[in-house]
């Protein structure tokens, strides 16, 4: 098991937690009361800063409770957090239903799933292999 070490830089803020076991993602917390109106997008603090294990990444992942009673999801689903970063956690979040959507501090906004990365040696080529897909783009395998 990885040690993810986390300062606590806000008076509000909670540590990471999973709910259940065998989760994959850890809850992330609010720490400041935010309205965010229909179609409105904000950063939300969490009042975390993390220290990843080297050779991972974090991923903010949106909680599926909130996309579907509350059209709220995170804006730039999966959002990164490199190993290197070192500011506070935020979460993007939009708010794409119909009404106000009120964020109050402790509530859970937003997973994180800490990751292993895979870095690749990129290199130039003057053609790559073709497959049966060749330049089939979007929707080109069904609908």
């Amino acid at each position: 098991m990885s040690v993810v070490k986390v300062q606590l830089v806000h008076p509000n803020a909670r540590l990471p937690e999973y709910a259940h076991t065998g989760d994959a993602g850890l809850d992330l917390f609010a720490v400041e009361e935010v309205e965010l109106a229909p179609g409105e997008f904000r950063t939300i603090p969490t009042g975390l800063v993390i220290e990843l294990p080297a050779g991972t990444e974090g991923q903010v992942r949106p909680r599926s409770g909130l996309a579907a009673k509350h059209g709220v999801t995170v804006l730039n689903t999966p959002g990164t957090i490199d190993q290197g970063y070192r500011g506070e956690v935020g979460v993007i979040l939009i708010n794409h239903g119909t009404r106000a959507f009120l964020i109050e501090p402790g509530m859970k906004i937003a997973q994180l799933v800490i990751t292993t990365i895979h870095r690749a040696d990129v290199v130039s080529v003057q053609q790559v292999s073709a497959t049966s897909r060749n330049t089939g783009g979007f929707g080109s395998t069904g609908r």
